[in-house]
């Protein structure tokens, strides 16, 4: 059975503990790195990931946005949000039906 992970600053992922989810708190970069190839490589189908997070790790990241699983969507931290999970899931839909279905092909 797959698994759902949340991946980030402490503040930011430990409610989602409450959820039932694996949380997997991160401090830098590497260590960052580090957990996602050991949850990708793992059972893991979604892995939720900080903006923040995301935004030190994106070159990481590319190396799995092309594969079925896991699913990486990015989530605001307590920072706030960034737009980058928005813009993300917009450029996935784009892809998918070849068309900005928010504001249509003039932006």
């Amino acid at each position: 059975m797959y698994k759902i992970a949340v991946l980030g600053d402490r503040d930011s992922i430990y409610g989602f503990a409450a959820l039932g989810l694996d949380t997997y708190p991160v401090y830098d970069p590497t260590e960052a790195i580090r957990t996602l190839r050991r949850l990708a490589e793992g059972n893991y189908a979604v892995i939720y990931i900080t903006e923040a997070l995301a935004a030190e790790i994106d070159e990481e990241l590319d190396r799995y946005r092309s594969q079925r699983l896991p699913a990486i969507i990015l989530i605001p931290g307590v920072s706030g949000n960034t737009g980058r999970g928005i813009a993300g899931v917009k450029r996935s839909v784009e892809q998918a039906v070849g068309s900005d279905i928010i504001f249509g092909n003039d932006n």
